[in-house]
Order: C-alpha cells, then sequence, then structure tokens
C-alpha cells in the first residue's frame, strides 16, 4: 500500500510527519524532551492511538544515532537503578493502555509533566548546588530514582512520552550537558527497544505503521546531525532551560488539546 494513502495522510500531513520526524533526531541529539511536540504532531496527523506505534521505531532510530554521538558519556550506575523502576512502570501503562481513553490518557500525562517540571525548578531555586549525579547512591538518590523510572516507564509507554519526565529526574540529579545527552541515549535506546513487543501486542504497531516508518526514518538522521551541530552551541544554563521549557510545553499542548 501506498504509504501516502495510509490513514488517508494528505501531502501536508505527510509533510508535517517528516518535520516532526527530524525533530526526533534534533532532541535526541540536542534537546531532550523537544520531541514532546513531535508526539502533538504526530497524533494531530494520526488517530491517537495509531500515532504512538508509528512514532516508537522513529525514536528507536533517534536513539541509535544519539548513543552513537554520546556513548562515552553514560552514567552506568544510574542506568542500574533506573531500569527495574521503569519496568513497572512500563507494565502499569500497558494496563493503563487497556482501559484509558485518549482524554484520560493526554490529562495524566500532562498533568505529571507539569508537575515535574514545577518541581524540579523549585527544586533548582532552593538548592545551593547542584547534586552529583553519584548521589544516586544515596537512600534519597534511590527512592528518588524509583519514583522518576516508574513514571518514565508510564509516560513513555502510553504516549511515548517518557523523555521529558526522565529530563527532569537528570536535571534533578546533577547531570551536566554531556552526561545528560549520554546516559538519556542509553536509557531510551534500550527502554523503547523494550516496548516494542508490548506495542505489537496491544496493535500499535503492524505492517501499515511499519510501512509509513519506512518512509519517515531519513528525516531523522538530518536532524540528528542539526542537534549536534547546535549542542556544541549551548551553554549549560541554556540547555537547561530548554529542555525545561521543551516539557512545560508539552505538558500543556497534551492538557489544552
Amino acid at each position: 500500500m501506498d504509504t501516502m494513502t495510509l490513514w488517508g495522510i494528505s501531502g501536508w500531513g505527510f509533510a508535517a510527519l517528516a518535520f516532526a520526524a527530524l525533530l526526533v533526531g534534533f532532541s535526541k541529539t540536542a534537546v531532550s524532551g523537544a520531541n514532546t511536540v513531535s508526539l502533538a504532531v504526530f497524533a494531530a496527523v494520526l488517530p491517537a492511538r495509531a500515532s504512538t506505534g508509528v512514532l516508537l521505531p522513529i525514536l528507536i532510530a533517534g536513539d541509535v544515532l544519539a548513543v552513537l554521538t554520546y556513548r562515552r558519556h553514560a552514567h552506568w550506575p544510574t542506568l542500574w537503578r533506573l531500569f527495574p523502576a521503569v519496568a513497572a512502570g512500563v507494565v502499569v501503562g500497558t494496563l493503563f493502555l487497556m482501559w484509558a481513553d485518549d482524554a484520560i490518557v493526554r490529562t495524566s500525562i500532562g498533568a505529571i509533566l507539569l508537575l515535574m517540571a514545577a518541581v524540579t525548578i523549585w527544586r533548582r531555586r532552593t538548592a545551593d548546588a547542584d547534586d552529583d549525579p553519584d548521589g544516586v547512591t544515596t537512600r534519597a538518590g534511590r527512592v528518588k530514582a524509583r519514583s522518576y523510572g516508574v513514571l518514565g516507564g508510564f509516560t513513555t509507554m502510553v504516549a511515548n512520552a517518557g523523555g521529558p519526565v526522565m529530563s527532569m529526574y537528570l536535571l534533578s540529579a546533577g547531570f551536566r550537558k554531556l552526561g545528560f545527552l549520554g546516559t538519556s541515549a542509553f536509557f531510551f535506546l534500550i527502554v523503547n527497544t523494550s516496548k516494542v513487543p508490548f506495542s505489537v501486542g496491544l496493535g500499535l504497531i503492524d505492517g501499515n505503521s511499519l510501512l509509513l516508518d519506512a518512509a519517515l526514518v531519513a528525516f531523522v538522521v538530518p536532524g540528528a546531525f542539526i542537534g549536534k551541530w547546535a549542542v556544541n552551541r549551548i551553554n549549560q544554563r541554556l540547555f537547561e532551560q530548554l529542555v525545561i521549557a521543551a516539557t512545560i510545553v508539552g505538558g500543556l499542548q497534551l492538557l489544552l488539546r
């Protein structure tokens, strides 16, 4: 079947999806959380449930490019502490998708994103200094990692919207720019890949969605190169502000749609 006819996509609709795919590449190598805009575009052009299945392979392609770019900067102690909680969140998200309608999903995730952004802004204004990422070895650090991990797993499963939640966690843990991007790259490559069987089981990924992915994935690559070029020109403070701003925009667009 011609991918342009899938779900009745018009030429303008395909152009919007291509731009969103390019933005995925940019977000994976520059401003994590910016792909909430991609989530909104995909959900606007495609049926809401179908959009999550089409977007997932696009995100995985972006994750692969991000890992290739920042693989030396990942903080593995943080990743190992996050994964069990994220797995629990993915399972909860799968169960949630079995009964929740689109309105409930959007409202829940939008509220979570705005809450995480507010907590992060408040914490960074009241803290004397950033935490060391090794702080995840403390009891408070482990509790925080588990809490954000469950939320991240839940939001990434129900709407591919785990990026802003994990961005808020990594910022709150005091990660610098490259460590943030390297840790985030490996995290989402592993988590998004693990979501594929669940998405197939829910009927979110099928032959039609993969046909459309084949037409869109090429747009991820230039976005990743643009992101790599841009990140070297963004200072740490601006980087953090952009990540928080992208999270707030993503939360608002989910609540207001």
